[in-house]
């Protein structure tokens, strides 16, 4: 019985350090000197834990285009905010700031996007620069 119970504790300790390095802070990956504004067509949208990600279409100078997933707060601050996986229509043009990963992928920290009828989202959780939180 003893064997078992220090087997299961070992076990749910591995659980629980797996999911703590999953989630990050800001400053370990984006970098908050770099920000970036993000003109393209929504493709996806997730609302899941510990982040969720939005998923555009850019354009690119060159006429090719690029996908970009930026990253948005965790899916009950989202809910919570009112923002559901309807109020992000696939196929629509969004304007997203935000600040760019520090390792080069095409990757971002969503801050705010906007949809073509003006209404504005905050995407940022917290510690994202320029909100309370991450002042």
């Amino acid at each position: 019985m003893r064997i078992r119970t220090v087997g299961l504790l070992a076990l749910l300790s591995l659980v629980c350090t797996t999911a703590a390095q999953a989630h990050h802070s800001f400053a370990a990956e984006f970098d908050a000197t770099k920000p970036i504004t993000l003109r393209g067509t929504l493709t996806k949208i997730e609302i899941i834990n510990p982040h969720g990600w939005i998923y555009v279409d850019v354009k690119n100078p060159d006429g090719t285009t690029t996908n970009w997933a930026v990253e948005a707060g965790s899916a009950n601050t989202l809910l919570k905010r009112g923002l559901r996986k309807t109020s992000f229509p696939v196929g629509t043009e969004v304007l997203i700031k935000g600040f760019l990963a520090k390792n080069g992928r095409r990757v971002a920290n969503g801050q705010t996007v906007t949809f073509p009828d003006g209404k504005d989202f905050f995407l940022g959780s917290s510690g994202t620069p320029g909100t309370p939180e991450g002042q």
